[in-house]
């Protein structure tokens, strides 16, 4: 008996450090979904953030489908819409809601939903909920998306 729990005590320790890692890995990947956000609302609310989050934040190979585009957006595209919605309005707003993080190796896989209120230049606010699945792949560099899909609900 002693010896099961011994090896079940031996087991459980050498899987803490993996656990540990993926808590870590989790953790950051979050912080980049968070951080992309955050400079959304910042860059429109203060024009004070960092307008190269797109550039920091998407990989080269980015290629994303959000439900109001009619087609996948490289990064490039992400870049020049984001500064054409600038002059449209902004959010002035968010709430992000985690429900659900995989990570393998160097892939995480993000979903969840939000809320948003977006100031149009009119000054009239909407108010929208949706939901998100992204892709992060880990580089050099940190965590970088390569993929989303989502949108307003």
């Amino acid at each position: 008996m002693k010896l099961s729990f011994s090896v079940a005590l031996i087991a459980l320790l050498a899987a803490l450090p993996s656990f540990a890692q993926e808590n870590t890995d989790a953790a950051d990947v979050w912080g980049v979904v968070f951080e992309q956000w955050q400079q959304e609302q910042d860059h429109h609310k203060q024009r004070k953030s960092d307008p190269s989050w797109v550039d920091r934040l998407l990989h080269d190979d980015f290629v994303g489908w959000s439900k109001d585009s009619p087609a996948p957006r490289t990064k490039a595209s992400v870049n020049m819409w984001d500064r054409f919605s600038h002059t449209q309005g902004r959010m002035v707003q968010h709430e992000i809601y985690p429900l659900e993080i995989v990570i393998k190796d160097n892939v995480a896989v993000a979903h969840y939903l939000f809320t948003s209120a977006y100031e149009n230049k009119d000054g009239e606010v909407e108010m929208n909920n949706g939901r998100f699945t992204d892709v992060l792949i880990r580089t050099e560099e940190g965590w970088k998306f390569i993929a989303w899909h989502g949108g307003d609900d």
